[in-house]
């Protein structure tokens, strides 16, 4: 095989507005305001990244917040939850934070020999925290929590995953890493070659009646890293030959991006790793001020008009 992926990139979702979201992602998950932009076909909504300290693949959920936004649901052909990496060791450290900020979570329990806990966002997009050897903590906040060095996973809900496992396993090079099934629900693990951060794609199935649906607390979309552009081409070009409608390259200003549908129907993109997000500010100050792409800084005016005013929570402490 020429190549395979490594893991995830970014994940991008859809929430209402954005203050409950920046309150959470930064002030409750102790992640970092990586970016704060707009979207780029929707200029009047802000982009906001988050990620680790370093603002490093693997670790950027990104959301779309549209105040009006009505709610969404999860249902099969989409992505029904995402993961972060927890060090060993530490999910009973978070168990207690979330619980002295009144957060309420599920679990313990466990899956495929790992513990874990279950919350929900301020829209009720399902987060995941999952204690596992191949975290490293990146530092620690004040009360001691272990602040996580990005993702472990997301969950793809399919009505039948054998045609999404195979595009994993035989194109994208994971590997079946397990099978469980309880209550209803049959989970199916791949993990990517390297076992590297966001390394882990759950596909499940389920007995549950829904119809999913885009709105507040859904996800998009789900990224998988390249290296560079060169690799990106290469994995358009083997896609296309393996009948899939693949996007031309498109400049997303911190990544270039091609998207395409597996087959379950959930929206697949491949991002590059560069240029990074200190290509337009320095590392020390991310995601404090508005950066705008340059076919929109005509409109800064108008848009710092419109665009809610946002304050940061404090985020971990070194």
């Amino acid at each position: 095989m020429a190549q395979t992926i490594s893991g995830l990139h970014h994940v991008t979702a859809i929430s209402g507005p954005p203050q409950a979201n920046v309150d959470f992602y930064v002030g409750t998950l102790l992640q970092r305001l990586v970016k704060k932009t707009v979207n780029f076909d929707d200029p009047g909504t802000y982009h906001l990244y988050y990620g680790n300290q370093n603002a490093e693949p693997g670790s950027i959920l990104t959301f779309f917040p549209f105040a009006d936004a009505g709610p969404g649901r999860a249902g099969p052909g989409m992505s029904s939850a995402v993961a972060y990496a927890v060090p060993k060791g530490g999910l009973n450290a978070w168990m207690e934070a979330l619980a002295e900020v009144a957060v309420d979570f599920d679990g313990p329990f466990e899956r495929f020999g790992e513990q874990l806990i279950a919350l929900s966002d301020p829209d009720g997009l399902r987060i995941e925290l999952i204690e596992t050897d191949r975290a490293v903590a990146q530092g620690t906040s004040a009360d001691g929590t272990p602040v996580d060095d990005g993702f472990h996973s997301v969950t793809l809900w399919l009505d039948t995953p054998d045609r999404t496992a195979r595009l994993l396993m035989d194109i994208f090079g994971y590997a079946s890493a397990g099978e469980a099934s309880q209550d209803g629900e049959t989970r199916y693990r791949f993990i990517a070659n390297g076992r590297g951060r966001g390394s882990a794609i759950d596909l499940i199935t389920s007995d549950a009646a829904s119809i999913g649906r885009q709105g507040a607390g859904s996800i998009h979309h789900v990224a998988f890293r390249a290296q560079n552009d060169d690799v990106q081409m290469g994995w358009q070009e083997t896609l296309r030959s393996h009948g899939f409608d693949v996007t031309p390259q498109i400049d997303r200003q911190y990544f270039n991006a091609i998207y395409f549908r597996e087959p379950g129907g959930v929206l697949f993109e491949i991002a590059t790793d560069p240029p990074g997000f200190a290509t337009d500010e320095p590392m020390e100050t991310l995601g404090q001020e508005l950066k705008l792409p340059a076919q929109h800084e005509r409109l800064r005016d108008q848009l710092e008009r419109i665009l809610p005013p946002i304050t940061i929570p404090k985020g971990p402490s070194r």
